[in-house]
C-alpha cells in the first residue's frame, strides 16, 4: 500500500462543492472545483466565485444574475 508524503495531493478536486456563504467571505464546507448558479444553473469555479447572497445561501454566476434572482430591473 503506498503512503504519501504529507506534501504530495491526491490529484486535482472535481465535483460540486459545498460552501457556506458569510458577509464578504465564504466557507468550503466540502472541497469541490464549482458551485452552481442559482439562476442558471451555470458552473462557477469556486476561485472565480464573487456574487452570492447570505440570507438565502446562494451562489450567482455574474452580477446580472443575482440581480435578477432579488427581481431588481435595470431601468433604461
Amino acid at each position: 500500500m503506498p503512503v504519501l508524503n504529507r506534501f504530495e495531493r491526491r490529484g486535482p478536486v472535481q465535483g460540486e462543492a459545498v460552501v457556506e456563504y458569510l458577509d464578504g467571505d465564504f466557507r468550503v464546507v466540502k472541497p469541490g472545483a464549482f458551485v452552481r448558479c442559482a439562476v442558471t444553473r451555470q458552473q462557477i469555479p469556486v476561485d472565480e466565485l464573487r456574487y452570492w447572497d447570505v440570507d438565502l445561501q446562494e451562489a450567482y454566476a455574474s452580477r446580472e444574475a443575482a440581480l435578477e434572482r432579488l427581481g431588481v430591473t435595470r431601468k433604461s
